[in-house]
């Protein structure tokens, strides 16, 4: 929605706005700003509702009071789940087969939750711009598009109207990241961001890596106010207000409500855009697993077939320690615990009807499936409170703070905060091996050893994953200890390396 103009008089009916909500610090030094600072700050506020924030923080910093340790936890029923583990592989090819068919109808659409910086990987650009140093030098970015490339490739010979195959691409940014994102996608230099970037990488990788530009879709996530612990909107400078991104719960309202603007020119919203084409099934993830199956056709047939309104996929949790959130029923709805909020003896209990794995193993990876119908609707999710050191101005003396410990809170929501909000023969949930889809960049990779979750890791499982589909699938030898990549463009899932039967791979990349 637009902000109404920047009058005079309607900068007055803010300032009473906010003053009302006990918000008035904000405008502590609009008169000394700027004509063009005056505008910026209005046309920002304009963008909060200061009751709602206030809400918000209230919600946040007093939850109404629930006794956890009363709550009931199970883990989901079979009639729910189904494993990639110990299916049978005609249930595997019906559900491959039947999520292809959708693809080809052009009724699948892929969602990425892009709003990251690197910064934890030593780099101030985009995280989805990471090299993890493959042979190949390809971003995140670019291995995701090139699978969405080939997953078109492979529907197209499923489409029995011989139109072109499309699944459009959503690329959910933030604030920091939207125009480095848009620069990157389109070729061009993001200078200091990446400055070992040649111009000849830049060619190589193409403008949107070969996609079409009007079916890649870079939006925007909402922002909130930064919060004082006193619960006072924080100033960032003089004449700007803190923010942060509201979280990957943040997904929701920002389908419903981001302004994009289409190839023709029309300003809509990603949902609108979605039903234009005829859009009923969506995949969402995050950008940094480099093993993610983009608009994976074993998910979404899996799903479809179930008829869920989201789905998610999780790996089997490594022991009783690892630090994961478990997707599991509480007090019979679907929902996610993390591994704090579950004693050690729920942790260590074992499946009774397989005592070699744990009963709670349902590891949350955020990759997710959902049927058009459930997002093309408003629901409200909570908002949680993550205590940060926030550099703000001190609104009585107008200088600078860099605070030494927090001074303050960032609100956020959680993707799967709205599962508790469905009945659970409307969610279902599908078990992948670890090791072929689950690979994330958290972490800057230690200078010696492996470490975890960093780009030595991302690296490692990448070519482990070459190297077992071609000794596997194509009963070809690699010559490599540490692997193979092979290019989403040649394989997406190990399919299409016949003719590399028999023989001996010297290359670290085909």
């Amino acid at each position: 929605m637009a902000p109404n103009p920047f009058t005079a008089e309607n900068v007055a009916a803010q300032k009473a706005k906010y003053a009302e909500a006990g918000q008035g610090q904000v405008h502590a030094f609009y008169d000394s700003l700027s004509d063009a600072d005056k505008e910026s700050l209005y046309l920002q506020l304009e963008g909060f509702d200061p009751k709602k924030i206030n809400e918000y923080a209230e919600a946040a910093l007093n939850p109404p009071k629930t006794d956890d340790k009363a709550a009931s936890v199970e883990p989901l029923p079979e009639s729910a789940t189904a494993s990639i583990l110990d299916s049978k592989q005609e249930d595997l090819d019906r559900w491959y087969n039947y999520g292809l068919e959708l693809i080809a109808q052009n009724k699948v659409a892929v969602v990425l939750m892009a709003g990251g910086q690197g910064t934890r990987l030593g780099s101030n650009a985009p995280k989805g711009c990471f090299d993890i140093g493959l042979p190949s030098g390809k971003s995140l970015f670019q291995i995701q598009a090139e699978r969405i490339l080939k997953v078109q490739e492979l529907a197209q010979k499923k489409a029995s109207s011989g139109s072109e195959v499309t699944t459009p691409w959503y690329v959910m940014t933030s604030g920091p990241t939207r125009g480095p994102t848009e620069k990157f996608f389109q070729a061009q230099s993001l200078g200091d961001l990446l400055p070992n970037e040649t111009e000849q990488d830049r060619q190589k990788r193409g403008s949107y890596f070969g996609l079409k530009q009007e079916n890649v879709i870079i939006f925007e996530q909402g922002v909130l106010p930064c919060i004082s612990n006193e619960g006072k909107i924080m100033l960032e400078s003089k004449g700007k207000v803190a923010v942060a991104p509201d979280g990957n719960g943040g997904i929701y309202k920002a389908l419903r409500e981001a302004e994009i603007v289409t190839a023709g020119g029309k300003t809509t919203t990603v949902l609108k855009d979605m039903a234009s084409r005829g859009v009923e099934h969506i995949h969402a993830y995050c950008v940094d697993n480099c093993l993610a199956k983009v608009a994976d056709p074993i998910f979404i047939g899996f799903s479809a077939e179930k008829k869920a309104q989201i789905s998610t996929k999780v790996v089997r949790k490594r022991d009783s320690t690892e630090s994961v959130g478990l997707i599991l029923l509480k007090n019979g709805k679907p929902d996610v615990v993390e591994y704090s909020e579950i004693d050690q003896a729920t942790a260590e209990a074992k499946d009774p009807k397989q005592p070699d794995v744990l009963k709670f193993r349902a590891a949350n990876i955020v990759n997710h499936y959902y049927s058009f119908d459930f997002l093309n609707q408003s629901f409200e999710l909570p908002h949680h409170v993550a205590r940060k050191k926030i550099p703000c101005v001190d609104v009585e003396t107008g200088n600078s703070v860099k605070p030494e410990k927090p001074n303050g809170i960032k609100l956020e929501q959680f993707v799967f905060d709205v599962f508790p909000q469905l009945a659970l023969e409307q969610f279902a949930c599908l078990e992948v091996k670890r090791e072929d889809e689950f690979s994330p960049l958290k972490n800057k990779a230690p200078e010696e050893g492996l470490g975890e979750d960093n780009a030595k890791t991302s690296r490692r499982d990448i070519k482990f994953q070459g190297k077992k589909w071609l000794v596997e699938k194509a009963g070809a030898t690699v010559k490599s200890e540490d692997g193979v990549e092979i290019s989403p463009l040649t394989s997406y899932a190990g399919e299409g390396l016949d003719g590399y039967k028999g023989k001996e791979i010297t290359e670290n990349k085909i």
